[in-house]
């Protein structure tokens, strides 16, 4: 009891703190499984079709007649009375439908794979919401990058103007120069002024998927989600045909066809109608009768007719299931292509270009600064470190993004 306390006295000196909204996408996404309204309408939906199962399979209800005859008593009195008990006969019929062996089984396998398919639009919604937030995420982090990039660049070109004025102020340097510096710094200051603009509309982007105001405050993205270099195809097809909701819904589709097929080729028997009449003659029950009404299916032409329509539809819906199983894979196979490209784009800049426009770069100042080369190759290798390190940053958004359409596949 001791320790309990204590415990509960240190969790109230250092409460837990939530990371604030926008700092990692998890955040965000937990957000919007709780908040968006699209996501709960098409989950209300699923749980509606779920309700539909129970009710598609029963009986539908009894129905109770009751006829009242011989109200004039044979023509001894004239009908003041049609209380039961005051005319000559009272019938009550109790009847029953009662459909084909099998129907009733066959219409909650229908219900359940209309169920399936609003699950699996569920399932579809979350994906693409999701999708839409990862995507939109990772490039409020490639824009957060490329505005801490152009703050770098734009204080190591302020450094450079510094060196061009004070070679300038030596006689060494020309005024040209000095202004080339200023007119690439404004140009770098017009270039940050832009990335912040589009990150104010990213930002207004995530919002609106989160289903909150545009102006709301977002927090800095703080990394990057970790993805792996390498991609198993084998594996990640293997996904995409178990997982992917469009596949899901492709296949319940053809489970609600193949059903309605096999209610169609029941439609061939009859139903059932069975029922129980009590007689009451006065105050009395004197005879009870049984009945049994069936209908005749005469009208096999047009039973022909639907039960073609029928199996139309399944083909149909199973050649829709393989075309789409078709197209998923060709766009599977073209996100894992992308993806180990950017990641070999990435590499490639980290290991060669990116060191090698630095030390050109480093090269290049010492190089200025004692006079053995212009003001131009000194921009033109600080260009050079911009683009390898803008590059970098693009090819680490290429590759999220695949990796957004790989999960929005594989129903991740």
């Amino acid at each position: 009891m001791k320790r309990l306390v204590i415990c509960l006295f240190a969790g109230w000196l250092n409460p837990v703190v939530a990371a604030p909204l926008g700092s990692d996408l998890a955040g965000l996404l937990s957000y919007a499984r709780e908040h968006n309204p699209q996501l709960a309408a098409s989950r209300y939906e699923a749980k509606a079709a779920a309700q539909r199962i129970q009710p598609a399979g029963a009986l539908p209800d009894p129905v109770l007649r009751t006829e009242l005859m011989d109200i004039t008593n044979q023509g001894t009195s004239k009908p003041v009375s049609i209380l039961p008990s005051g005319v000559g006969n009272t019938r009550y019929l109790l009847m029953q439908a009662v459909p084909w062996y099998g129907r009733r089984d066959l219409q909650r396998e229908v219900a359940r794979a209309q169920a399936l398919q609003a699950d699996g639009q569920t399932a579809a919604t979350w994906a693409e919401l999701s999708g839409k937030i990862k995507a939109t995420y990772a490039m409020y982090y490639f824009q957060s990058g490329s505005e801490k990039l152009a703050h770098e660049t734009l204080a190591q070109m302020t450094q450079l103007e510094q060196i061009a004025q004070t070679r300038y102020a030596n006689g060494i340097a020309t005024q040209q120069e000095v202004i080339r510096a200023q007119i690439e710094k404004s140009g770098l200051q017009s270039d940050l002024v832009e990335l912040e603009n589009e990150k104010h509309h990213t930002s207004g982007r995530l919002n609106a998927l989160l289903s909150r105001p545009a102006t709301a405050e977002l927090a800095e993205p703080q990394a990057p989600r970790i993805v792996a270099d390498h991609l198993e195809y084998a594996a990640l097809e293997a996904a995409l045909r178990a997982r992917n909701p469009q596949l899901q819904i492709a296949e319940a589709v053809s489970s609600e066809a193949q059903k309605n097929r096999d209610l169609t080729y029941s439609n061939r028997y009859p139903g059932f109608t069975l029922g129980v009449a009590p007689n009451q003659s006065g105050s009395t029950v004197r005879s009870w009768d049984l009945m049994v009404e069936l209908n005749i299916p005469l009208q096999q032409e047009s039973r022909r007719s639907q039960e073609h329509e029928a199996e139309a539809k399944l083909a149909a819906s199973s050649a829709r299931a393989q075309a789409l199983q078709d197209q998923m894979l060709n766009e599977l196979s073209e996100s894992v292509a992308g993806f180990e490209a950017a990641k070999r784009t990435e590499a490639l800049i980290d290991a060669r270009m990116l060191p090698q426009a630095e030390l050109s770069f480093q090269s290049a100042i010492a190089g200025y600064q004692n006079g053995k080369i212009d003001f131009s190759t000194l921009l033109d290798a600080h260009r050079q470190v911009l683009k390898a390190r803008q590059q970098r940053i693009k090819a680490g958004f290429d590759a999220q993004l695949r990796i957004v359409d790989i999960e929005r596949l594989t129903g991740e």
